[in-house]
């Protein structure tokens, strides 16, 4: 089946008298998608050099074109330009001007300790493509491409992942001066890549990469900053067994991770496993994104070694990922060990098998595929 992006999930309803934030990774999709949605509205384009250069060096020009205007202005990478935010604030307050912004990075904005307007604009996220945003979807094949829109439809996604690292690289790293030493951040990349899905180790990863761990606790908060990782919790609330809570971080895109980490994971072998668990999450990420903002995803590991990969909302879902054609008892031991601890509204192990069935009447084994349509339906439970 030839591949194809339908129709996105994201779904933008701001009344006429309030403003809101897209935020997303770059190359997730914001342009296209806010010309497709408000091609009736202004669209001010910071990655344009000369509306950049106009804006960059007189914000004010916003107030001045816009104070009397009173439908919606779209700002496309704001972080470009943070002083705008002050003018943004003034108009939100003084006008009946809203504003979607877009942004690929609080970072700068951040470090500019730049106006965030307090509670003044909703917050929305775009992550990469679900599984329900496309069709002619082959597991094996978005662990090499992502799914990032471009890298998804692409016929080479190698050279689209070798380019957009390397821009990266250049446009958040080397432009924004937060680090100088590219050369140890681009292999920090990679360990951070082959450590997706790991306990966060900021003394390990320091001796990989050849820097300090102050600074690699930096390189990780670059990431979260610019959208392109972050942190699941552990499960906390402990009664019997001692429980493991050291964080772990994620890369947002099985793509990204696996070409940094240089891999090309097949089924059947461990990193194709470690592939799988990413692409579970991103789709639970983007559930959250999309459907379930308050969302609590957690892991449960004890220190003896059970583990159980995602507990979501207070132990209404335990799910386990296994990139394995056949689940056998070996597989359910962690949830096993979870459920004489707490009680589980539902247990489940998401895997390649291609029927759903219970073991002992309390633990699902579902299909990858169905799991995500009881995810996007609405009937996992969350």
């Amino acid at each position: 089946m030839m591949k194809k992006i339908k129709k996105r999930t994201l779904e933008l309803n701001l009344p006429a008298n309030r403003s809101a934030f897209l935020w997303g990774p770059r190359k997730t999709g914001k342009t296209y998608w806010i010309n497709r949605h408000f091609a009736d509205s202004v669209v001010i384009d910071l990655l344009k050099t000369d509306v950049f250069a106009e804006y960059a060096s007189r914000p004010s020009l916003l107030r001045e074109r816009y104070q009397e205007y009173r439908r919606l202005v779209v700002i496309d990478e704001i972080q470009m330009v943070p002083d705008l935010l002050n003018e943004i604030h003034w108009l939100i307050e003084n006008t009946g001007v809203s504003f979607l912004m877009t942004g690929s990075s609080a970072r700068k904005l951040r470090r500019r300790h730049a106006n965030l307007l307090g509670g003044r604009a909703w917050r929305y996220s775009m992550t990469p493509l679900t599984y329900a945003e496309t069709e002619g979807f082959d597991l094996e094949q978005i662990m090499v491409s992502g799914l990032l829109p471009s890298h998804f439809l692409s016929p080479d996604p190698m050279q689209d992942l070798r380019s957009y690292v390397a821009d990266y690289l250049k446009e958040e790293i080397a432009v924004e001066a937060v680090t100088r030493n590219i050369p140890a951040f681009a292999e920090f990349l990679r360990v951070a890549a082959l450590t997706s899905g790991e306990l966060l180790n900021y003394t390990n990863v320091a001796r990989e990469t050849g820097v300090s761990a102050k600074v690699v606790r930096n390189y990780f908060q670059i990431l979260e900053d610019t959208l392109l990782g972050f942190r699941i919790q552990p499960w906390r609330k402990v009664r019997n067994r001692r429980l493991i809570e050291t964080e772990k971080f994620y890369l947002f895109d099985v793509g990204v991770t696996n070409y940094l980490a240089r891999r090309k994971p097949r089924i059947g072998t461990p990193e194709f496993g470690h592939s799988f668990e990413n692409y579970i999450l991103m789709e639970l990420k983007a559930y959250q994104a999309y459907r379930n903002p308050e969302l609590d995803i957690r892991y449960w590991r004890t220190s003896t070694g059970f583990e159980v990969d995602f507990i979501l909302d207070d132990m209404k879902v335990a799910i386990e990922i296994k990139g394995s054609y056949r689940i056998h008892s070996a597989h359910t031991k962690g949830i096993r060990a979870l459920m004489e601890e707490h009680m589980v509204k539902r247990s489940v192990i998401v895997s390649l098998e291609k029927q759903q069935r219970k073991i002992d009447s309390s633990i699902e084994v579902l299909p990858w595929q169905v799991f995500l349509e009881e995810l996007w339906s609405g009937e996992l439970g969350v």
